[in-house]
């Protein structure tokens, strides 16, 4: 027989250490089905799962996004605030923010994703932060999920209106390179950890220096994130520069 999955953190304990960020105490029953994955579910009976709320959770939020960018940026066209809205709303952004708020520690996962790292896995921690969106939304109605969505996102709304037409680092982090005549950046990769665990890092060199590091799940994550680091080290040189002059 295996081994028991570890229990998870108790509905209260997370209830009380969630209202501390978002400042929102949610009901224990629909905060907890929020936090179980399918995975438990199945292993323990066919509980409900987060899935419903998740559906909820991400029209709740892709309303709030689009609804904040529409009103922010009123000289821009459907294309580009689409645009800017996938560099918003995407996985690997929720699963930051997911990060932020230690979601994963709170989840109630089955055996097998205990096992290969689940707490941790960007898909499952975007699909939690999307049923939490759908939890508050059920349990205090639209102005308040409005309310935790700007909290939790307004942040990266304007971070994500500083990128370049391609609204991704990588892009963002060659025009900045090409603008300032440094040459062509160029990535590093290391990996490392088993098959079902890989941990990525990433160094961005421009000009023969490094400018900056990231860490991911991936390849592509950890470049992102190097490259958002080399583009904040570059245009803070390039702001006392000119500061200075």
């Amino acid at each position: 027989m295996g081994a028991a999955a570890p229990k998870p953190v108790a509905v209260e304990v997370a209830r009380d250490e969630l209202a501390r960020v978002i400042d929102v105490r949610l009901d224990d029953s629909i905060l907890e089905r929020a936090l179980t994955h399918r995975s438990y579910a199945y292993e323990n009976g066919g509980l409900p799962t987060n899935e419903r709320l998740e559906f909820l959770g991400d029209s709740v939020l892709g309303l709030v996004v689009t609804d904040t960018l529409y009103r922010g940026h009123p000289d821009l066209p459907e294309g580009q605030l689409a645009k800017l809205r996938a560099a918003v709303v995407n996985m690997r952004a929720l699963a930051d923010v997911a990060r932020t708020l230690d979601l994963g520690r709170y989840l109630r996962l089955g055996r097998g994703e205990e096992g290969t790292g689940g707490r941790d896995k960007s898909s499952i921690l975007a699909d939690t932060l999307e049923a939490l969106i759908g939890t508050v939304y059920v349990d205090k109605g639209l102005d308040e999920a409005f309310r935790v969505v700007h909290v939790l996102f307004d942040p990266l709304i304007t971070r994500s209106a500083s990128l370049g037409a391609g609204l991704d680092w990588k892009t963002s982090l060659q025009e900045l390179t090409a603008s300032e005549m440094l040459g062509v950046p160029e990535y590093q990769v290391e990996e490392s950890g088993p098959d079902h665990a890989k941990s990525f890092t990433a160094t961005v060199r421009v000009g023969g220096q490094d400018y900056g590091k990231g860490a991911g799940r991936s390849k592509k994550e950890a470049e992102q994130q190097a490259a958002e680091a080399a583009w904040t080290a570059i245009r803070t040189i390039r702001d006392r520069r000119e500061g200075a002059a």
